[in-house]
C-alpha cells in the first residue's frame, strides 16, 4: 500500500506527540462497561469448577479482530477456538457499521455455551485501525487492557484476525501449554533490520487512524530521523502469544520504557510488526522469556508483498507438517476449512470445536442435531490431546529445548 508523501509542519508534528498521549490516558482511564457488551449478563452464569494451577490447564485469553463484512467468520473463528476455560474479546472496527456490531453480539447470545459461561464479550464502542500504522498497536493494548480488568486469571494472551484458523483444538492446545513455564512468550523477533531500518523507522508516518473516525492510510514526511540511540530495534511478525506478566508490564507497568516506545511507534509505519518485539527485548526482565516463532503457518509470496498468500486445499498437507498451532490466510467459506473442521477439531457445521468437556461426545450419541453436541459439558478442567496436539508438543519441545531456547534470545 502506497503512502502519500507529506512534509510534517510543525502542528502535524504536534498532533503526532498529542495523539500519542492520548493513546495513553485511553488506556488507563478504560472502564469495562464503557463500550464492552456482556453477552451473558442478562443471565445467571454457570458455575465453571474452573480450576487452576499446578497439574491444571492454562487459561488462554483470546484478542480476535475483523472489520466490516466479517461478522460471520469473526463468529466461526470463535466456535472454533472455543473452550469454556478461555476468555475470549471480539472486536469489529471502524470499517464495520454499528448494525454488525450488534449482530455479532446477539449471535453470541444466542448460543447457549457463550452466555452459560460468560467468557465472550464485544467491543460495542468501536475505532479505526490501520494495520500499516500505530493504530494496530493501540488497539491490541486496548484489548490486553480490557481483558485484564474484566478477568485476571489467564495466563496467555493470543492475538487472531478473522482470516485465522486453528490448526489444533483447544484440548490440544492447552495439553502443550500445562508443561511451559508461563512466563514464555511466542513472539517472532530479530534486531537485523536490513531494508526496514530506513523504510520503517527512519521514516516519519503519521497515522489518522489515531485521531480521525474514517478509515485514511498513513503518510509519510519529508524529514527523517536517526536510529534510536536509549534502545535498540527489533522486529518480526505480528502475530504473537504473549504472557500476562509480560503485558501487564506493557499496560500497567511503572517502568517508562513501555510508554517511551510507545510515543516513538507512534510515528513508525507497521509498528505491530515492531513495538512488542522491541519492548520485551529492552526489557531486562523479560527479554530471556521469548521463544522466536509466532507458531503460524503462512506463506508468503515471490518476492513478497505486504501480506501472505490465501491459503487452500492444496495447502493442507503442508499446514499439517509444519505442526503450526495457526494458519493464516483464509477467505470466508474456505474448502480447507470445512476439512479442519472435520479432520482436527471435530466442530459440526454451526457448532463449537468439540472437547472432552463436552459430555456429549457424537450425533449418534444423544439423537440430536450435530450443532448440539456440546449443549450440555461435564469437567472442563479435563482435556484431552489428540494426534494434532502431539505434532505441536514435538515443535515446541524443539523450542523450548536449552540449546534452541539460547539461541531463542533477544540478540
Amino acid at each position: 500500500m502506497k503512502m502519500r508523501l507529506f512534509k510534517l509542519s510543525p502542528w502535524l508534528a504536534t498532533m503526532a506527540f498529542t495523539v500519542a498521549a492520548i493513546i495513553l490516558v485511553v488506556l488507563f482511564r478504560y472502564s469495562r462497561n464503557d463500550g464492552i457488551w456482556d453477552v451473558g449478563q442478562e443471565f445467571e452464569a454457570v458455575s465453571t469448577g474452573l480450576q487452576k494451577g499446578p497439574g491444571y490447564p492454562p487459561v488462554f485469553a483470546y484478542w480476535i479482530s475483523g472489520t466490516g463484512g466479517e461478522v460471520r467468520k469473526v463468529l466461526r473463528l470463535l466456535k472454533a477456538v472455543y473452550h469454556p476455560r478461555n476468555h475470549y474479546l471480539l472486536h469489529l472496527d471502524a470499517g464495520s457499521s454499528v448494525s454488525e456490531r450488534t449482530e455479532l453480539a446477539q449471535l453470541v447470545q444466542s448460543e447457549k455455551i457463550f452466555v452459560s459461561f460468560r467468557n465472550v464479550d464485544v467491543v460495542g464502542k468501536t475505532y479505526v485501525v490501520d494495520r500499516t500504522g500505530p493504530s494496530a498497536v493501540a488497539a491490541t493494548l486496548h484489548g490486553a487492557a480490557v481483558l485484564l480488568r474484566i478477568n485476571k486469571n489467564w495466563d496467555w494472551l493470543i492475538t487472531l484476525s478473522s482470516s485465522d484458523y486453528p490448526l489444533v483444538s483447544q484440548d490440544d492446545l492447552l495439553y502443550v501449554f500445562s508443561s511451559l513455564p508461563r512466563d514464555l512468550n511466542f513472539i517472532d523477533h530479530t534486531s537485523d533490520l536490513g531494508w526496514k531500518e530506513y523504510e520503517r523507522f527512519d521514516k516519519i508516518i503519521v497515522d489518522p487512524s489515531l485521531y480521525l473516525d474514517r478509515n485514511s492510510h498513513s503518510f509519510t514526511a519529508t524529514e527523517t530521523r536517526s536510529t534510536p540511540e536509549a534502545f535498540k530495534i527489533f522486529t518480526g511478525s505480528p502475530w504473537m502469544i504473549l504472557s500476562r506478566p509480560f503485558l501487564e508490564h506493557c499496560v500497567h507497568s511503572w517502568d517508562n520504557l513501555p510508554r517511551k516506545l510507545l510515543m516513538y511507534f507512534t510515528n513508525v509505519a507497521y509498528a505491530m510488526e515492531s513495538y512488542f518485539q522491541t519492548v520485551i527485548c529492552n526489557s531486562p526482565e523479560f527479554q530471556n522469556t521469548t521463544v522466536n516463532n509466532d507458531l503460524r503457518y503462512f506463506i508468503w509470496d515471490n518476492p513478497p508483498k505486504l501480506d501472505p498468500l490465501f491459503l487452500n486445499q492444496s495447502n493442507y498437507k503442508d499446514m499439517i507438517k509444519s505442526r503450526a498451532a495457526f494458519a493464516r490466510r483464509f477467505v470466508e467459506d474456505e474448502p480447507v476449512l470445512q476439512v479442519v473442521d472435520q479432520k482436527i477439531l471435530k466442530r459440526p457445521t454451526n457448532g463449537v470445536a468439540l472437547g472432552k468437556w463436552c459430555s456429549v461426545l457424537s450425533k449418534e450419541q444423544n439423537g440430536e442435531n450435530a450443532d448440539d453436541q456440546c449443549s450440555s459439558w461435564s469437567d472442563i478442567n479435563a482435556i484431552k490431546q489428540k494426534k494434532a496436539g502431539k505434532r505441536l508438543k514435538s515443535l515446541v519441545l524443539e523450542l523450548v529445548s536449552d540449546q534452541k531456547m539460547h539461541e531463542n534470545q533477544c540478540k
